[in-house]
């Protein structure tokens, strides 16, 4: 890939990679393992691989997974064209599964289920998403939302990701919510501003 075609990952902003660190802050402390569900163009993937041992990215557009290696300037992190509920991973073989504003595509709780099969005792599920508003306690956030996003885009600009996307989604906020504290009991679920939730949980470990 030329110069004039690299984009630098500090130049690139939008609504997902603003709430990536929420995603890298509740990584473990030992995170040997970690894998990101539809991780598009590697950006997730990328930061992630600076603080853990391994990083496998997996999404189910082959595009972009071939974006993602083209971009990959670290040699931990192994890029897997596939399906989340369909790959043979074994269970119980992560640190931390995450997604940023992905699993609305594949289904939010069959996703949260394989999330949760797939990561080890103690280990983390950490998700950030969107989902519809249709209460009036979303209306603030709304509003917040609209204005906190002019002023991102004329301080940072924007960028577009090539990736597939779903929209509308499927569920409200509060019907997310139920979901997760249905799937991962525990789960601390966050409304954020930029239509995004974030949900991390905590796998027990029973001695």
């Amino acid at each position: 890939m030329g110069e004039d075609q690299f984009v630098a990952l500090a130049d690139r902003w939008n609504h997902n990679i603003h709430y990536d660190p929420v995603i890298v802050e509740a990584l473990p402390d030992r995170c040997e393992r970690v894998l990101e569900v539809g991780c598009g163009e590697g950006v997730l993937s990328r930061t992630m691989s600076e603080i853990a041992g391994r990083v496998v990215g997996l999404d189910r557009d082959a595009p972009s997974i071939e974006s993602a290696r083209r971009d990959a300037a670290a040699d931990n992190i192994d890029y897997v064209v596939g399906d989340l509920l369909a790959h043979p991973f074994r269970p119980a073989s992560f640190d931390a599964v995450v997604a940023n504003t992905v699993i609305h595509h594949i289904g939010t709780a069959v996703a949260l289920e394989r999330m949760r099969d797939l990561v080890r005792p103690g280990g983390v599920v950490a998700v950030v998403g969107v989902a519809r508003s249709r209460s009036p306690s979303d209306i603030p956030y709304d509003l917040a939302g609209t204005v906190a996003t002019r002023v991102h885009k004329r301080s940072k600009g924007w960028w577009s990701t090539s990736a597939p996307k779903v929209w509308p989604p499927p569920e409200s906020f509060t019907g997310t919510r139920r979901i997760a504290a249905r799937v991962l009991p525990g789960s601390r679920f966050r409304r954020h501003v930029l239509w995004r939730y974030s949900l991390v949980w905590t796998k027990a470990v029973h001695r």
